[in-house]
């Protein structure tokens, strides 16, 4: 599949759409996912243009995976939570939605249910004071 520029992610990494963004570097953007899964669930992706993780550079995974690692740890201190989801879904088949490489960091606490993926809008003022609580203990 050819990278599609204009897909949501793309924007987002252009400007031309906005997020609840929650940490950034020069290879890759961490923002809130507005349809969680549970709250605090965030989003990572590569600045790099790639439609999965196949397509992604060496360079460009080893970038995402270091952000990612930093979020998870930084989501489990926000919200004190027993687990965390680390997922990063390779084409619709596998449940992708969005045509760009991008991973989650979904904290699962015991005994509660993960909402399905992609469904239900989450409030914005919910969002930002989730990605506020994630920021403060980034390390």
């Amino acid at each position: 599949m050819a990278y599609d520029s204009n897909n949501i992610f793309a924007k987002i990494l252009r400007g031309e759409a906005s997020c609840i963004a929650v940490y950034e570097d020069t290879e890759t953007l961490a923002f809130m996912d507005l349809m969680p899964q549970a709250p605090g669930h965030v989003l990572i992706v590569p600045k790099e243009a790639a439609v999965n993780l196949l397509d992604l550079s060496e360079a460009g995974a080893q970038a995402c995976i270091r952000t990612t690692r930093r979020i998870a740890i930084a989501v489990k201190k926000a919200l004190g939570v027993e687990g965390l989801h680390v997922a990063q879904l390779n084409g619709a088949a596998a449940g992708q939605t969005v045509p760009h490489c991008h991973f989650h960091v979904i904290p699962h606490a015991a005994g509660t249910v993960l909402r399905m993926h992609a469904a239900v809008l989450a409030p914005q003022d919910e969002l930002k004071a989730m990605a506020e609580r994630i920021k403060a203990c980034l390390v």
